[in-house]
């Protein structure tokens, strides 16, 4: 069987910046070991199945390279410019239903297509007893300055420094076992020039270690510092190696991201 593929860095102007996507359109769903083992070959954070239901509107699907996930944005991002760059639909918003409910991107100037998520609210996190200063110990920086939950585990610090100087070593993959939340997000005030928080995101348990640029993590930033800062639109920064770059919205029950994408890759699979 020989399947289309495309490699696209999204949240990103150009080649090698942003999270890379596999995308990989169907006309009809595989068996989930193989969808599982193409998305391993891929060996990149998030591979993206979709499949038509009718024009505009696809069922998604998303797998890292250990385990499908429950929702991901940059590979919705790129899922989305594919359909709109090199498949041709002709409308200005494509809908994907998935396990996160049904998710809506549209088309935008110059490339920075628009999706909307669901919103992650964080409540406080009653962490044990000194945890915080073995997550901060385990990070290499000192403890964090609140701890909160969402879908993943959601941790602060009142400065980008701290998130930036994060250099994880071997304690940290099992402290964060011993919580229960397979990802974690880490979170700091941005210095407003021009950013309003930097952020990184990890996830050890899922085969991505360190993600480099994570929609379904700003879920739940954005409202954070939304009601924080006071103000509804955010930019922020992930600071990982790669970087990204997001133009986000807090909508109360939605968040909005913008973001360009860049193409890397045009290929066929052999399955």
């Amino acid at each position: 069987m020989r399947l289309k593929l495309w490699q696209v860095d999204a949240f990103a102007e150009k080649p090698f910046a942003g999270n890379p996507a596999a995308v990989v359109p169907l006309e009809s769903w595989l068996d989930d070991a193989l969808m599982q083992s193409i998305a391993n070959e891929n060996n990149l954070s998030e591979t993206a199945f979709f499949v038509p239901r009718e024009e505009g509107f696809y069922d998604l699907r998303w797998f890292t390279p250990s385990a499908e996930v429950e929702l991901c944005g940059h590979a919705t991002l790129a899922s989305a410019w594919v359909i709109f760059s090199e498949l041709g639909i002709a409308g200005d918003r494509v809908r994907f239903a998935t396990r996160s409910g049904v998710l809506s991107v549209d088309r935008g100037e110059a490339g920075h297509n628009r999706m909307a998520l669901p919103a992650d609210p964080v409540r406080p996190y009653a962490s044990p007893a000194g945890f915080a200063q073995e997550l901060g110990a385990a990070l290499g920086v000192r403890a964090p300055d609140e701890m909160h939950r969402g879908r993943y585990l959601f941790a602060v610090w009142n400065d980008s420094a701290s998130i930036r100087s994060i250099n994880p070593g071997s304690a940290f993959t099992p402290l964060l076992r011993q919580t229960g939340f397979w990802g974690l997000i880490v979170t700091g005030e941005g210095d407003g020039k021009p950013y309003d928080c930097v952020s990184r995101f990890f996830a050890p348990d899922k085969g991505v270690f360190e993600d480099p640029v994570t929609g379904s993590a700003h879920c739940a930033i954005v409202p954070y510092w939304a009601k924080r800062l006071g103000k509804s639109a955010i930019r922020a920064y992930q600071a990982s190696p790669r970087g990204g770059d997001l133009q986000c919205t807090d909508e109360g029950a939605r968040v909005v991201l913008s973001g360009p994408c860049a193409l890397y890759m045009r290929g066929k699979i052999e399955v």
